[in-house]
Formats: C-alpha cells, sequence, structure tokens
C-alpha cells in the first residue's frame, strides 16, 4: 500500500477539472489534481523512492513497491522550456516524502498563458487501486490525496 501525499499546498479538484483532455480522461493513469496556491515555491515528494524521471515540469517517483507516482506541474508546461523552474534533484536520486524536488512559480506559468493545475498520477495503476482520493478540499504539501493498494 502506497499513501499518496500532495506536493504542493493548494486545492485538490479531481483529474476530471484538468484543463487537458489526457489529464481529465486519466488516460495517463488515475489520480487527483491541485490548483496550487499562487506562490513561488518547492513541490515536493509525494512518496518516498528513487526519481526515475525528471524534466522542468514534471518528476516520476518510483517508492519500494514499484508504484511510480508523476507530479506534473501546470499544463502545457513543457512549452516553457524549463523556463521558472529550477531542478532541485536529478534523475536517480533517492526522495523522502516532502523533500523538495523543483522550485516554481505557479504566477509566472499564469502569466506565461498556461494553466499552473498540477495532476499527481497513480502511472500503470487501474483506478479501482486507488481510495480516498481527494478532489475537493484544500491541502497543504503533505497532506494525504490518495491510497494505493
Amino acid at each position: 500500500m502506497t499513501e499518496v501525499t500532495s506536493p504542493l499546498a493548494g486545492r485538490a479538484i479531481g483529474l476530471a477539472a484538468v484543463p487537458d483532455l489526457v489529464f481529465a480522461g486519466a488516460l495517463v493513469g488515475p489520480g487527483t489534481a491541485i490548483d496550487p496556491v499562487r506562490e513561488a515555491g518547492d513541490a515536493v515528494a509525494p512518496v518516498d523512492g528513487t526519481i526515475v524521471s525528471m524534466h522542468p515540469h514534471a518528476f516520476v517517483v518510483i517508492d519500494e513497491d514499484g508504484h511510480g507516482v508523476l507530479t506534473h506541474l501546470g499544463i502545457d508546461t513543457v512549452q516553457l522550456n524549463g523556463k521558472g523552474f529550477e531542478l532541485l534533484v536529478g534523475k536517480g536520486d533517492t526522495v523522502k516524502r516532502g523533500q523538495p524536488v523543483i522550485r516554481w512559480d505557479p504566477r509566472a506559468v499564469e502569466a506565461a498563458g498556461k494553466s499552473p493545475i498540477s495532476p499527481v498520477v497513480a502511472l500503470e495503476a487501474a483506478a479501482d487501486q486507488l481510495s480516498d482520493v481527494q478532489e475537493n478540499s484544500e491541502v497543504a504539501a503533505g497532506d494525504g490525496l490518495f491510497t494505493w493498494t
């Protein structure tokens, strides 16, 4: 069982509210999304594990059970080519839940014409493997988002 916690402070809004059909349709995987507070800060690791994919706008951590959790900072933010994002760890690094991974500013993302809404997705999971999914609540970084069994 993997307890996935929020990488960001903000409001959990659910994947259906993401302004991107791939995420909204859970085509990447089930999970939820965070509408982040509009201030510069750090996205933190949602689980203990190893960084297996690292981009300025997104990262994947795989835990000891082999569960991969994608945190995608904003929508279409790949088009910003890393501008406004600072990597704090690298691919292959071991991280602890709550450890800062990427520093970013949701206001700068909005100013660039992109949505700062950030999906948090259980990769290669079935929807029925997730429980206690937060979809309409205020969350602090480190608060529970969903349980993956």
